[in-house]
């Protein structure tokens, strides 16, 4: 196995198509620029032509390149970014971005857990639906998300929640009051299972972000843990401000 790779476990296609990825974000293959063949990316990275092949599929699927017959395959566009994340937002603001955005919402897992809190954050509800599902643009998937909502809550709109996202469910409900809501950005590395689920290799770059809503009694009614692909955030911060 090549040396660029032999510190990961995640498939050796998924780990190529980070580094394809990364050179259409820094720009070293501009939008336009025909990229080397499959046998000289194979040559470059010492992998096999197969495992070029797979990698090179996984960037035509997210509409990263095209392949052009008989000319070779070219940069199509850049990853998409998220348009703007702010270490400290409104809520408000939030869920107007979350409309505008308006990713698909694809569900991996639903049931009951207790979400783990620090003793800072605030107090257990009773019980908890658990919905764990991966948010997705029109060509990439772009975040998974694992979220707990106070049951009682939950029972007021189930299907909507189910499919919509969270947080603009949770503000159109007149009888839903949020006393506090706080959220901590953090950058780390994709464990296996947000790896498999954002189409990225096992420690390829990360935000995680951990939002936590209560009532104006410190009751935690949602408590969200979202990873992002690190090639979808981007902070955007005014230091004037």
């Amino acid at each position: 196995m090549s040396s660029y790779f032999k510190h990961s476990s995640s498939p050796l296609y998924a780990q190529v198509a980070d580094a394809l990825r990364e050179r259409i974000v820094k720009d070293v293959w501009p939008i336009g620029a025909q990229i080397p063949t499959l046998p000289e990316l194979a040559q470059e990275f010492g992998v096999a032509l197969v495992t070029v092949r797979l990698a090179v599929k996984l960037l035509r699927d997210e509409h990263l390149v095209v392949a052009e017959q008989g000319r070779g395959t070219f940069v199509r566009n850049k990853p998409q970014i998220h348009p703007k994340m702010r270490v400290e937002t409104s809520l408000s603001k939030l869920a107007d971005l979350y409309r505008e955005l308006a990713p698909r919402v694809l569900p991996i897992d639903e049931g009951f857990a207790t979400p783990r809190l620090e003793p800072d954050e605030g107090l257990l509800a009773p019980r908890y639906r658990f919905l764990r599902r991966v948010h997705a643009s029109e060509r990439q998937t772009t975040s998974v998300i694992s979220a707990y909502l106070d049951e009682r809550i939950f029972k007021l709109a189930p299907q909507r929640f189910r499919k919509e996202l969270i947080i603009p469910v949770l503000m159109d409900l007149k009888g839903v009051k949020i006393g506090s809501a706080h959220q901590v950005l953090t950058i780390g590395t994709a464990g296996a299972e947000a790896a498999t689920a954002l189409n990225i290799s096992v420690s390829a770059p990360v935000a995680e972000v951990r939002r936590v809503f209560c009532t104006p009694d410190g009751t935690v009614i949602y408590l969200g843990e979202l990873t992002y692909r690190g090639d979808f955030i981007r902070v955007d911060m005014n230091l004037l401000e």
